[in-house]
């Protein structure tokens, strides 16, 4: 088992380096010119890579998404029995969870406060930028269709948590709902005695089923986070670092890496008295995955499996804090989405005083909460950021607001961005379960 654990280890990294090696390669003119028929070549490369990638292995990490957190969160619930145990575990949760988003926000102001690289950003590349908003149809849509301001922003979690129909909630795939109402069902299954655990028992046993499905899946994600890197890779490339752009991008790796290498370490040491270095190298392959598919919650049935088979977070601490932790702990988006906005205002020479910088990180956190499972779903929070400023900003009499099509600078390098600060979304995840599992047992 543990050769097997290892190998295929290797096999993931290998195909995220792998990926990002091919992808460059299919991204560089010079490379195609040297392919045959290299006019046709290319855009069947990319379909390929999307096929292998986003349709089969992201399509199977989210066919078992909904399932198994519906059944992970009884279980965890089930497992406390006691309701008032489980209010406890439930705000030392979310204690957590507000605590290192406001923190990873915080240092993604401190860094593009001092490095400003929005100052880099020139008029043409401003209004390649608008060109670039105005082309991204999708992400437009998104935007317009999104909440706006932070009313919005808290109107658009409460909507997103408590469901009209809970099916149609769970055929969408909208994680909020299914865990909100499968703790309603957990907590009543408890006061039912012998029929509650039995069906709690039956629960069970689905979950360990579903876990088994993850098992099988989770040895194709060496094929799928390679496609998924070569696709990405192939359509920016990486020479999009040496740009001016570029500034901002090693401004938001900068702060993930703080966030992620100092900060959660810091977390997992103190509060869980476990090695970070240990518990990270046990963690390893659900890091590695969300590179590959930037997302949370595909990620998740890795996270899980890697937190109790691999780590000894227990069932009932994984089942509870790792899914919640999927949908609302966002620390890398947190953090990205203040420095963003930020470097929005820079780039179009408005400056932000510290009570609007002070709302950034407030609002950024919030936002954060409220991300949906959709394409750019960063970007759509981050609008309502630049809205909220955009509202301080008015009370500045002559003070210019941040334009929306502003987000056409950063829309090109999103996707990489996403792969970097997903990891530190699950890691921050994977630290949340350590600590309150810890917790749990000693309390």
């Amino acid at each position: 088992m543990l050769k097997s654990k290892w190998l295929l280890t290797v096999l993931i990294l290998a195909g995220l380096v792998a990926g990002v090696i091919v992808g460059q390669m299919l991204h560089d003119p010079n490379f195609q010119i040297t392919m045959s028929d290299s006019e046709h070549a290319h855009p069947v490369a990319l379909g390929a890579f999307y096929f292998a990638g986003n349709t089969i292995f992201m399509g199977l990490l989210k066919m078992l998404i909904i399932p198994l957190i519906a059944t992970s969160v009884i279980v965890g619930v089930t497992s406390v029995g006691d309701f008032r145990e489980l209010g406890r575990i439930g705000v030392a949760t979310l204690l957590y969870y507000i605590v290192t988003m406001a923190i990873a926000a915080t240092i993604g102001l401190i860094l593009v406060a001092n490095i400003r690289p929005g100052e880099k950003i020139t008029a043409t590349e401003r209004s390649v930028g608008q060109q670039t908003f105005d082309a991204s149809e999708q992400v437009k849509k998104n935007i317009e269709a999104g909440p706006k301001g932070l009313v919005g922003a808290m109107q658009n979690l409460v909507g997103q948590i408590i469901p009209r129909n809970i099916f149609q909630a769970a055929a969408d795939g909208k994680a909020l709902p299914v865990i909100f109402f499968s703790i309603l069902f957990g907590v009543v299954l408890t006061t039912m005695g012998q029929k509650g655990r039995l069906v709690a028992e039956m629960i069970g046993a689905v979950f360990d089923a579903i876990m088994k499905l993850v098992q099988l899946v989770i040895w194709l994600t060496p094929i799928g986070v390679f496609a998924l890197l070569a696709w990405t890779v192939a359509r920016i490339g990486l020479g999009v670092f040496a740009s001016a752009i570029g500034a901002y991008m090693a401004t938001v790796l900068t702060g993930l890496a703080i966030h992620g290498l100092i900060v959660l370490p810091l977390f997992c040491w103190i509060f869980a008295r476990a090695n970070p270095l240990k518990f990270a190298h046990q963690m390893r392959q659900a890091l590695l995955t969300a590179v590959g598919t930037d997302s949370s919650s595909a990620t998740l049935p890795v996270t899980i499996e890697c937190a109790t088979e691999m780590a000894g977070v227990s069932k009932k601490s994984a089942g509870f804090v790792l899914p919640l932790g999927s949908t609302i702990n966002m620390d890398g988006t947190a953090l990205y989405e203040a420095i963003a906005v930020v470097f929005l205002a820079q780039a179009y020479g408005i400056q932000l005083d510290l009570t609007t910088l002070i709302l950034v990180a407030v609002t950024a956190t919030l936002a954060a909460v409220g991300a949906a499972g959709i394409p750019s779903a960063g970007l759509v929070t981050m609008v309502i950021v630049v809205e909220t400023v955009n509202g301080s900003l008015a009370s500045m009499p002559g003070s210019p607001a941040i334009p929306i099509a502003a987000v056409g600078l950063i829309v090109g390098v999103d996707r990489i961005l996403d792969m970097f600060r997903t990891m530190v979304n699950v890691w921050g995840d994977a630290v949340g379960a350590k600590i309150i599992d810890r917790f749990d047992r000693t309390a």
